[in-house]
């Protein structure tokens, strides 16, 4: 059932955005009942902006070197999202630390899809960290985000083996393709309440856990 009022969605990347383009194609296909109002980028000439235009969103590029610290710039960045009344920010390879008062300003609201099995490898290099420590199964995961490093509440995982031969682009390869189906899902979990966070827990109502 689509809802009167549509459920809006910021992403903030830095990159070449093909989790932005699996969200965007997910809206497409009406698979997501949401609209992506704006792309937000760090960086001038991201790929990912450019896919944004082709689909009409809006993108504003913010650039960290107008400010003096992460605070102003962090503020510049609340400004814009609150101004276009976001209801869940979407980070699709951004490459910027949010600090702890924008993340006040969004609680709850911010959402990261990082490659791997969280709490396992968390930052950058997952799929490195994860050949050399010799893991069989790494993956992708999405989560809240907190003022930690890739540590808060955990809503879908998806596991992808880790094979004898594999190197760090052979790994992240299959992980991505993950990547793009987990991350959407997600979202649309969110948009249809059908979870629930209780402290750092995540709760799937039960007829969503008789689906996944």
């Amino acid at each position: 059932m689509t809802s009167l009022k549509p459920y809006k969605l910021a992403a903030l990347v830095s990159g070449r955005g093909s989790n932005l383009q699996a969200i965007i194609d997910s809206i497409e296909r009406k698979e997501l009942d949401a609209h992506l109002s704006i792309v937000i980028s760090n960086i001038k000439d991201a790929p990912a902006l450019v896919r944004a235009e082709k689909h009409g969103i809006e993108t504003i590029f913010i650039d960290p070197t107008r400010y003096s610290n992460r605070k102003s710039y962090d503020q510049a960045l609340i400004d814009k999202l609150k101004v276009a009344a976001i209801d869940l920010i979407c980070l699709a390879g951004y490459m910027r630390i949010l600090g702890e008062e924008f993340i006040f300003n969004f609680s709850r609201k911010i959402i990261n899809i990082h490659p791997s099995l969280l709490p396992a490898f968390p930052g950058l290099n997952a799929q490195k960290q994860a050949i050399e420590y010799g893991v069989k199964f790494s993956g992708c995961t999405v989560h809240f985000v907190d003022a930690g490093v890739d540590s808060g509440p955990i809503i879908l995982q998806t596991a992808v083996p880790v094979y004898d031969n594999d190197c760090e682009e052979s790994l992240s390869e299959r992980i991505l393709k993950q990547e793009h189906y987990l991350y959407p899902k997600a979202i649309a979990m969110i948009i249809e309440n059908k979870l629930s966070l209780d402290g750092r827990t995540v709760t799937y109502n039960k007829a969503t856990h008789q689906k996944l």
